[in-house]
């Protein structure tokens, strides 16, 4: 089955830039659309950013539009979520998550929208 692992998380300041990455096994990662999800403790999961499975749509929402940028490697089978002007509202488990529908009416439905998840990897921002 399709696994991912993330990585590229960690501890930053306020206004700092940090990019995650996510890597895919199993499966056929060019064909999943993508997508990035963040937890804050005692919060539900949030979408942050979604990337069809070509890469020619992306999606961000309004809190990290300007700040965030998702992009994806087919080849590499990778995703990443690169990060600029962190704020502490930001700190949370950064998860990445491959749906088989499209995209839009995956992020639609939330964490449940999703098909494949990954462990997730901590980005801590200091204020």
């Amino acid at each position: 089955q399709v696994q991912l692992e993330e990585s590229g998380g960690g501890w930053v300041q306020t206004g700092g830039s940090l990019k995650v990455s996510c890597v895919a096994s199993g499966g056929t990662f060019a064909s999943y659309d993508m997508a990035w999800f963040r937890q804050a403790p005692g919060k539900d999961h949030e979408v942050v950013a979604g990337i069809t499975s070509k890469g020619d749509n992306t999606y961000y929402t309004d809190s990290v539009k300007g700040r965030f940028a998702i992009s994806r490697d087919n080849a590499a089978k990778m995703v990443y979520l690169e990060m600029n002007n962190l704020k502490p509202e930001d700190t949370a488990v950064y998860t990445c998550a491959g749906t088989r529908g499209p995209m839009r009416l995956a992020l639609l439905a939330g964490c449940h929208g999703m098909n494949y998840w990954g462990k997730g990897t901590l980005v801590a921002v200091s204020a």
